[in-house]
């Protein structure tokens, strides 16, 4: 079965016919061309494929495309405004990737991230639970990244450049 949906990815609406069972992570891809989202495991456990709906992070090889209709979306891609979004400069000066297919995921989530712990959202690690702010130290961050896999072990560079633009 097939729906008419609109999605706005990166700022941009686009009206297309998706089969019901299209990921969105296949939507982007294969029906709109927008290719930083990559597809790795298509099983929602290497956040290749990690995007923003709605502000928040999330996978989406396992989101379908029907259930994110007028969905605001924002892939790699769409965090470079008038120039580079300062986590991707960051990842540059840090030499943060090696083979860059998990960069683009990385970066979306680490972006994702620092807006959960702007809003005090604690994690596992997180030493006050109860406090107002969240303290971003290197334990924080590899917690808070640890859904995003990099084959290449970039981490070791990973960890600074998203320190270096953390509050």
């Amino acid at each position: 079965m097939d729906a008419e949906i609109m999605l706005r990815v990166d700022g941009t609406e686009h009206r297309l016919t998706v089969d019901t069972r299209t990921s969105l992570l296949d939507a982007l891809r294969e029906r709109l061309a927008i290719t930083s989202p990559k597809k790795g495991c298509d099983h929602g456990q290497c956040g290749a494929c990690t995007v923003l709906l709605d502000g928040r992070r999330a996978v989406s090889c396992l989101a379908l495309a029907v259930a994110h209709q007028n969905a605001d979306i924002v892939t790699a891609d769409g965090l470079a405004v008038d120039g580079l979004h300062p986590l991707q400069q960051a990842f540059i000066e840090h030499d943060a990737f090696q083979c860059g297919y998990c960069t683009p995921g990385q970066i979306v989530s680490a972006v994702g991230m620092l807006q959960e712990a702007a809003e005090g959202w604690p994690s596992v690690v997180t030493r006050d639970p109860s406090a107002d702010t969240v303290t971003l130290d290197d334990a924080e961050i590899r917690e808070r990244m640890s859904g995003n896999l990099c084959r290449c072990a970039a981490y070791v560079n990973m960890v600074p450049a998203i320190a270096e633009v953390a509050p």
